[in-house]
């Protein structure tokens, strides 16, 4: 018998599971997949020995957590790989707005903008330490470091749109754009500066790293160390009802809210389940992976180098593709995340053929084929990209629950980011991870402080999971 079971092996679920096991809690891992991981998998899904990340490719969030940094993941395989450029955005123009770690040298790079640049981003990024303490975790509770966090949220609770207007140039205003757009969120709304603002800033304090291996790396890291202090995973196991458990002193539900209702039952308080049914998710994700030969032939330098590439155009134009998503509109020309990992980690090529990761954002549950618009999106900014691709594989939107059904509609963050879910996710509660069954708690992304491979939502659940377990 374990004191407690984990059901989901995600990075959230995991770094429960570990956690929990550092106190001393014998730790169960249930996983329905036969590979753990949740959304940190990589495998050779086009030709042989070109490896692919299957979801989760670059962790801003991941290098920059609090919990997970005290862990020491290293000694289990995890290393952290690092691209000269961590982002690179291209106007029509042949210009790009370019981001690196140093806040002077991107600044350097935005010309009249840079001076604006800096004086947000330089004094957020010297104290992101102590502010991510704060914002990595639920907003309902007193700050550890007050100051740092309500001068971060008075800029996160600007619309992207307004926060954009102290830069003049295309560039630093798609620059940033772009990186809210990670939200899967309109940019004129409360709020929609919040995740801009956060990944902006651990990229200049941290850097936008790859795990060398894959991501699946980083699931493996924290296996090993969970065995190590005594816990087991055991996969191929689909969970759909409490009953079917073990008895256990406690578990945690690395599994959407609307999943949660299912497990739990009418063990669940019918108000909770109102909560969780009511829980929203927003826009979804299609997603391709290519095998190129020599690599993407991009027109601008700086995206040839660059780990991360956002395809979105103009701030005007990224704006009105995320209102399409929303909206339950497909874009004519949808916001395209491009990752090529093998700059900072090249074993994950095979000679001159190189893995390259897409995605568009598309509307929920989208039915239809996003190929060619991502590929015309690449093309844009590549021209003779189709010619150097040798293989292919394709996740429709459709098919992201399949593969993760917490990515319900093809939402791969697990939730809208809506002003009331920013903020209480998943419900209106002073412990966001207590389902309402006595022992139950969720730890998934639908927790806060939301998406990301930082682990944080699955270390605050166990903490709630061991303050039941000390009664």
């Amino acid at each position: 018998m374990s004191d407690a079971i984990v059901v989901g092996s995600g990075p959230n679920g995991l770094s429960a599971a570990v956690a929990l096991a550092r106190q001393g809690v014998s730790v169960t891992v249930l996983e329905a997949a036969e590979e753990i991981g949740g959304g940190t998998r990589s495998s050779e899904l086009t030709v042989p020995g070109v490896l692919h990340d299957h979801c989760s490719a670059v962790h801003a969030m991941g290098i920059a957590s609090p919990y997970l940094s005290t862990l020491g993941l290293e000694r289990y395989g995890l290393e952290w790989a690092f691209p000269e450029v961590d982002l690179a955005h291209p106007l029509d123009s042949g210009r790009a707005g370019v981001m690196v770690r140093s806040v002077e040298r991107t600044a350097a790079g935005l010309g009249p903008d840079g001076p604006a640049w800096s004086r947000l981003f330089g004094p957020v990024a010297a104290g992101f330490d102590a502010l991510a303490e704060d914002f990595l975790g639920p907003l309902v509770r007193v700050p550890a470091h007050p100051v740092h966090l309500v001068r971060f949220g008075l800029r996160a609770l600007q619309p992207a749109t307004v926060l954009a207007r102290r830069w003049r140039t295309e560039e630093a205003r798609a620059l940033f754009a772009g990186v809210a757009a990670h939200s899967f969120h309109p940019l004129t709304g409360p709020f929609s500066s919040a995740i801009g603002l956060a990944l902006t800033t651990a990229g200049h304090r941290y850097g936008w790293p790859v795990v060398r291996g894959g991501s699946r790396m980083m699931a493996e890291a924290l296996a090993a160390l969970l065995k190590e202090l005594g816990g087991t995973v055991e996969t191929g196991i689909t969970v759909r009802s409490l009953d079917e458990l073990a008895p256990a002193r406690t578990v945690l539900l690395d599994v959407g809210p609307g999943a949660a209702v299912d497990i739990c039952g009418d063990r669940m308080p019918a108000r909770v389940r109102r909560a969780y049914r009511g829980y929203r998710h927003g826009p979804g994700a299609f997603k391709i992976d290519l095998a190129v030969e020599g690599g993407v032939p991009w027109t601008n330098a700086s995206c040839r180098r660059a780990g991360t590439v956002h395809l979105g155009g103009t701030l005007e134009e990224v704006v009105q593709a995320e209102r399409d998503t929303h909206g339950g509109r497909m874009p004519e020309r949808p916001f395209v995340l491009v990752a090529q990992q093998y700059l900072a980690d090249p074993g994950r090529s095979s000679g001159d053929v190189h893995p390259v990761y897409a995605y568009a954002h598309v509307p929920h549950g989208y039915t239809g084929d996003a190929t060619d618009a991502i590929l015309d999106r690449i093309e844009q900014y590549a021209p003779g990209f189709r010619e150097r691709i040798v293989g292919r594989f394709v996740r429709s939107t459709t098919e992201m629950p399949q593969y993760n059904p917490n990515y319900t509609g093809g939402d791969i963050i697990t939730g809208a980011n809506t002003i009331r879910q920013l903020t209480l996710r998943p419900r209106v509660a002073l412990d966001p991870y207590s389902t309402g069954v006595p022992g139950v708690f969720l730890c998934s992304a639908a927790t806060p402080p939301g998406p990301g491979t930082h682990g944080m939502g699955g270390y605050h659940a166990a903490r709630s999971a061991l303050r039941y377990l000390a009664r």
